[in-house]
Formats: C-alpha cells, structure tokens, sequence
C-alpha cells in the first residue's frame, strides 16, 4: 500500500456549512465507539474550533479543539476514514488543533485516546512540567 499522503488533501477550517457532513462522517465512528457521541448542541460547538480534511470534494478526517479555559483545552472527536488512515492526516489534524491553541495563547491542550501512541508521536506526554498530571474519575456509566 502507498503511504504517501496525496498532495491534494486540505486540512481547512469547519464552517456551518458543514454540519451535515461532519455529523454523518463522525457517525460510523461513534457507532464502532471509537469516539464518543456528540448531542447536536454539542457538535455545533465543535465546528467553531474544528477543521476537516478534504480530498476529492469529500471529508476524510475531522477533529476539533474544545477549549475550557485560557490554560486548558482539548483535542476532540479526531477521527480519519480507514480508507485515508496512514497518510499523516490524523497528525495535521492535530497539529491544526495545537496551533490554534497556540494563537489563542493556551497553556496547555491535551487529548484523552486510546491510540496514545498516536498522540505520544504528536508531542504529547502523561505528564506535564513539573510532573504534573492529570487523573480522572468516571461519574457514571455511559
């Protein structure tokens, strides 16, 4: 198989316009519980920090920066379709993420996966400076 990315792929900012699209995109993911489920309110709130990656007038990846506060945000609902996966899409998704973190001056950004690899490849670690971490407890079952 040929790894190399097609160079007419376009890492872009989400727009309105593409609610309906990303929706049915991130869909299978959801369904195969590779990502969470997102509620309507939710996933327009995404596309306002979200980029997608196009390649032949169609979606291939999407991901999308959650910002909580100046000092922290999140990597949300990255996701590549299986047929675009190993091309490097997932990374400049991410990377697209981290810089607008970077532009909005946030401290930190992390990403809860269960790929850490993936993210680990990415620059990402389990600690922070001063060997900070984060822990989690679940509330309820899902």
């Amino acid at each position: 198989m040929d790894h190399r990315p097609p160079e007419d792929i376009e890492i872009r900012p989400t727009t309105g316009h593409d609610f309906e699209i990303v929706e049915a995109f991130i869909h299978p993911f959801v369904d195969e519980k590779i990502l969470l489920p997102r509620t309507t309110d939710e996933l327009a709130e995404l596309l306002n920090s979200g980029y997608v990656a196009e390649h032949a007038d169609s979606i291939v990846g999407f991901a999308a920066l959650e910002v909580y506060s100046a000092k922290l945000a999140e990597v949300r609902s990255l996701a590549v379709a299986s047929s675009h996966q190993g091309l490097g899409i997932g990374r400049r998704l991410v990377e697209a993420c981290v810089m607008m973190a970077r532009e909005r001056d946030i401290l930190e950004v992390m990403a809860i996966t269960s790929t850490e690899a993936f993210f680990k490849s990415c620059g990402f670690e389990f600690t922070l400076p001063g060997e900070k971490k984060a822990l989690f407890i679940q509330t309820r079952e899902h």
